[in-house]
């Protein structure tokens, strides 16, 4: 979360020129479509507008600051496949643009996962073992890509969309990647878990500890890393 109470450094700037900039583009295509009574670009607008906005209403609620670098990432992601991609035609113009989206999503969804269970773990919540961890990182990440599937499917069969495109091909490509994205974050996970550098994994830890201190407890240590 962008605090204004503070000089503000560089991700915190990039996020928030990206948060303007699609919050911006959303606004002016929500009043375009009711003035020419789109519908479906209206529907589909407000949908971006309130899921690119999500991780900050959950910070508000829960008191939970998210790393700026996911904050930017959820934003791009679901501005790039719902706007962009669905009401600009991206997925069309660019036959890559799907797996890309895929791609960077099931890595994202993987770190996420692996961090839950990491503040679960350090809050002396669970205790397990770094394989089944990485796991339920792995899992979680493939769950909610297969929900975001069916939510393409309902959205298709409902709505008279078309975010399946080719139908099963289109689905089972993107769960696929997903998949593979998902595992990729997970080995990642796992290599930290050992007490090895994974420079991005490691960031990603210190600064989600380091902006929620009282989620964890100082107190605990991980017995792999001081075994090593």
């Amino acid at each position: 979360m962008i605090r204004f109470n503070r000089k503000l450094d560089s991700i915190d700037k990039i996020h928030l020129f990206i948060s303007v900039i699609i919050i911006l583009s959303l606004v002016f295509a929500i009043i375009v479509s009711i003035l020419n009574a789109n519908w479906y670009v209206l529907f589909i607008s407000i949908s971006a507008f309130f899921l690119a906005l999500s991780p900050t209403l959950f910070e508000w609620k829960y008191k939970i600051d998210i790393p700026e670098e996911l904050e930017i990432a959820i934003a791009i992601f679901v501005y790039a496949s719902l706007f962009l991609g669905e009401v600009q035609g991206y997925y069309t113009k660019f036959w890559w643009w799907d797996a890309v989206l895929h791609t960077a999503s099931g890595i994202a969804l993987g770190f996420i996962g692996f961090i839950i269970l990491f503040v679960l773990y350090k809050g002396n919540k669970i205790a397990a073992k770094p394989f089944l961890l990485v796991m339920f990182s792995f899992c979680f990440s493939v769950a909610l890509g297969t929900l975001w599937e069916i939510f393409e499917f309902s959205m298709d069969i409902w709505l008279g969309t078309n975010l399946q495109k080719s139908g099963l091909v289109d689905t089972m490509s993107d769960l696929i990647v997903n998949s593979i994205s998902a595992l990729f974050a997970s080995v990642v996970g796992y290599i930290y878990l050992k007490g090895r550098k994974t420079h991005i994994m490691e960031y990603a830890i210190e600064r989600f500890v380091r902006n929620n201190p009282e989620l964890f407890n100082p107190s605990a240590r991980n017995p792999w890393l001081s075994s090593q």
